[in-house]
C-alpha cells in the first residue's frame, strides 16, 4: 500500500470514529462520573473493539453479509436491545447521589470491566461493521500484504481510542465535572434518552 492510501485510509476512519454514537457518548458519561483514567481504560476497549470490525472486515466480514444478509439484521436487533438496556440503566439511576470525591477503583469497576464495556458497545453497534465491510475497504488494494493489515488495525486502534481518550479528557475536567453534579438527573436522563433514540434509529433503519 502506498502512504497515500494510508492517509486517506486515516482520515476517512478518522472522521467515522469522530462521528457522534453510543461509544463516544459512554466515553462522556463515564469520565464525567469517574474521571480521566476509568475514561481512558474505556476507550482502550472502544479501540480494541473497532479493531475487531476492522479484521472481520479485512477477513472477509463483506462477503459473510453478502451470503448471509439476514446477519446484520440479526447484529442490527441484539444491537438496539443493547443499547435501550443502557439507556435503561441511565434513566432509573439518573436521581442516585454521586459522590463528590474520585475514589480508587472498586471491584465492579476495574479497567478490565471498563475494557470489556467499550469493547462490547463497539461490538453491539453493527455501524461500525458497515463501516468497515463497505467504505473502509474500498481503500484497501485486494492483495495488500500482511505488514499493511497489521499497520490498518494501529491507525484504526489509535484514532477510535484516540478520539475517545480526548474525549474522556474533556469531560473529565473540573468545571466540566462541576456542571455535571449540578445538573446531574438531567444530563443522566438527556444521555439515556440519546442511547435509547440512537437504539432505536439502529433498530428502524
Amino acid at each position: 500500500m502506498s502512504l497515500a492510501a494510508f492517509t486517506a485510509l486515516y482520515f476517512v476512519h478518522l472522521a467515522a470514529a469522530m462521528s457522534p454514537g453510543p461509544a463516544v457518548l459512554l466515553a462522556m458519561r463515564t469520565s464525567l462520573r469517574e474521571g480521566f483514567v476509568r475514561g481512558v481504560w474505556l476507550a482502550i476497549g472502544i479501540g480494541l473493539g473497532a479493531c475487531i470490525w476492522a479484521a472481520a472486515a479485512l477477513f472477509g466480514l463483506a462477503l459473510v453479509f453478502k451470503i448471509a444478509p439476514g446477519l446484520l439484521s440479526v447484529l442490527k436487533f441484539a444491537g438496539a436491545a443493547y443499547l435501550l438496556w443502557l439507556a435503561f440503566k441511565m434513566w432509573r439511576h439518573a436521581s442516585d447521589p454521586l459522590e463528590t470525591d474520585l475514589p480508587r477503583l472498586p471491584q465492579d469497576r476495574s479497567p478490565l470491566r471498563l475494557i470489556w464495556l467499550g469493547i462490547s458497545t463497539q461490538l453491539a453497534n453493527p455501524k461500525p461493521a458497515v463501516f468497515f465491510g463497505t467504505i473502509f475497504l474500498t481503500f484497501i488494494p485486494p492483495a495488500a500484504p500482511l505488514w499493511a493489515y497489521a499497520a490498518i488495525l494501529g491507525i484504526v486502534f489509535f484514532n477510535d481510542a484516540g478520539w475517545n481518550v480526548i474525549v474522556a479528557r474533556v469531560f473529565s475536567l473540573a468545571k466540566t465535572r462541576a456542571a455535571y453534579l449540578n445538573l446531574k438527573s438531567v444530563i443522566e436522563r438527556v444521555f439515556g434518552g440519546l442511547l435509547a433514540l440512537l437504539g432505536l434509529k439502529l433498530a428502524l433503519t
